[in-house]
């Protein structure tokens, strides 16, 4: 049984203190929080099936969108659909961030891809 509501502070993120952390896993979409530190980054991938959005919570993102680049701030919503890459960044000087939503929900949708424009 799917719990009702879930504290964000019951859950964990991936990298300790940053990366994403999910609320929610299935049946029909996935819901979580993301976090990037400073400098930070997300690899760049993609879903076959998922389209997944973002709503910033907190800081600036610079996302990548099948290479093209979109500076995002507080109150934005990023719509992703599926099978087009994306990357994130956080080049600011706070922490990052936001909810995001993948949809319809799929146990394994993810393909890494090798992008890493800054080399980094």
């Amino acid at each position: 049984m799917i719990m009702p509501i879930i504290n964000e502070n019951d859950k964990d993120y991936r990298f300790g203190d940053s990366g994403p952390k999910y609320l929610q896993r299935g049946p029909r979409m996935n819901f979580g929080i993301v976090v990037l530190k400073p400098g930070q980054d997300f690899n760049a991938h993609f879903h076959n099936i998922m389209e997944e959005n973002f709503y910033i919570l907190e800081g600036e993102l610079e996302i990548h969108i099948d290479e093209e680049i979109f500076h995002c701030k507080k109150g934005d919503f990023i719509h992703v659909e599926p099978k087009k890459v994306h990357y994130l960044i956080n080049k600011g000087n706070t922490d990052f961030k936001a909810a995001f939503m993948l949809s319809p929900y799929q146990d394994k949708d993810k393909v890494e891809v090798d992008y890493k424009p800054y080399g980094n």
